[in-house]
């Protein structure tokens, strides 16, 4: 899965990116305050894809 639609559907679901670090972003639920980092990456293999929106809550 690309990045952006990765980073897509965490903004549609109402995750907002909290910081950038080198080689990860964190991102947090607003709903639940759940934290997951994404790796800066544009490829994001996609079993990872599915845990950081499980986790997040916005599968």
């Amino acid at each position: 899965m690309k990045r952006r639609d990765l980073e897509r559907r965490l903004r549609i679901a109402g995750c907002y990116l909290k910081r950038e670090g080198g080689s990860h972003s964190l991102w947090i639920n607003s709903k639940n305050g759940a934290i997951e980092a994404v790796p800066r990456r544009t490829e994001i293999k996609e079993p990872l894809a599915k845990k950081i929106l499980k986790n997040l809550n916005a599968d």
